[in-house]
């Protein structure tokens, strides 16, 4: 079956080749207690991070470059991935964190109606995806935690080749919204956190981005505004993302969401914006 899962709509028939992703079907590079995500996420013994080998977008400046290029990763059955949520809870995780899965969400989905999780189910996405992929997915998901990475299309282009980033993303982003926030002893429930990495001089398309956000978001939906940017992936071409984000270039950005009066804004400093905090990749 031609595959239309993503917005790129590549219409690889992946039983029996790989599509843009990279992948024909579930990959993953690493599981386990993840203790770098936003607080209500990792909480108290660190988010259950499963992630999926491949992506639809693939962003020039990937952290995750090995995995997101399919250089990484061990294929797994639907019922096989089930299982591993299952035993990623018996470590006592927070919560099930899917990393980067809109590109095998409908697989994903199959594994979680196997069985759904006690613990809340993250969806943490790159943003480029489909509302009729999100809505088959929706009824195993208690939190989403999407990017929304770009406004400018120009940009998107550059980096990800995907001028229609901000098309996809921002409807993906106000169709998740409008799951209510539940939150219980500092761990959320259910509800969203939309993540934005402020890229080098990027500053005013950032702003577009929280302006946005400002619209759909609900008001007591955190914003996590990340610092992180480290220069790494395939920037060879790319001579201004060879360099990392400024205190000056963040701390605008930074100003301006609490202009906007953003309820509740999780911040980086510096530190964060380091090779440290990329997995080391198990398969």
């Amino acid at each position: 079956m031609d595959c239309k899962l993503c917005p790129v709509e590549c219409g690889a028939d992946r039983a029996k080749r790989a599509g843009r992703c990279g992948v024909t079907g579930l990959t993953i590079a690493k599981y386990g207690l993840h203790p770098y995500e936003e607080p209500p996420i990792s909480h108290a013994k660190g988010a259950g991070a499963v992630f999926f080998g491949g992506c639809g977008l693939r962003c020039v400046f990937c952290q995750n470059y090995e995995v997101s290029r399919a250089m990484r990763g061990k294929a797994v059955t639907p019922k096989e991935l089930s299982a591993i949520f299952t035993e990623i809870e018996d470590m006592g995780a927070d919560c099930i964190d899917l990393v980067t899965p809109d590109h095998v969400s409908d697989l994903v989905a199959e594994a979680l109606s196997y069985r759904k999780p006690k613990v809340p189910v993250v969806y943490n996405s790159g943003g480029y995806a489909k509302l009729d992929a999100l809505e088959r997915i929706a009824p195993y998901v208690d939190i989403w935690l999407p990017d929304l990475k770009f406004c400018d299309p120009a940009l998107s282009l550059r980096y990800t080749r995907r001028a229609d980033y901000f098309e996809y993303a921002s409807r993906a982003v106000a169709f998740m919204a409008k799951t209510p926030i539940v939150s219980e002893d500092g761990a959320m429930q259910k509800g969203i956190i939309v993540r934005h990495l402020v890229l080098p001089g990027c500053g005013s398309d950032s702003m577009k981005v929280l302006d946005f956000l400002k619209t759909v978001l609900p008001e007591d939906a955190p914003l996590s505004l990340m610092r992180q940017y480290t220069p790494m992936g395939d920037i060879a071409g790319f001579p201004e993302l060879q360099r990392r984000v400024t205190a000056r270039e963040y701390n605008r950005v930074l100003g301006y969401a609490e202009m906007l009066g953003f309820s509740t804004i999780y911040a980086q400093e510096k530190e964060s914006a380091s090779e440290f905090f990329v997995p080391i990749w198990d398969f």
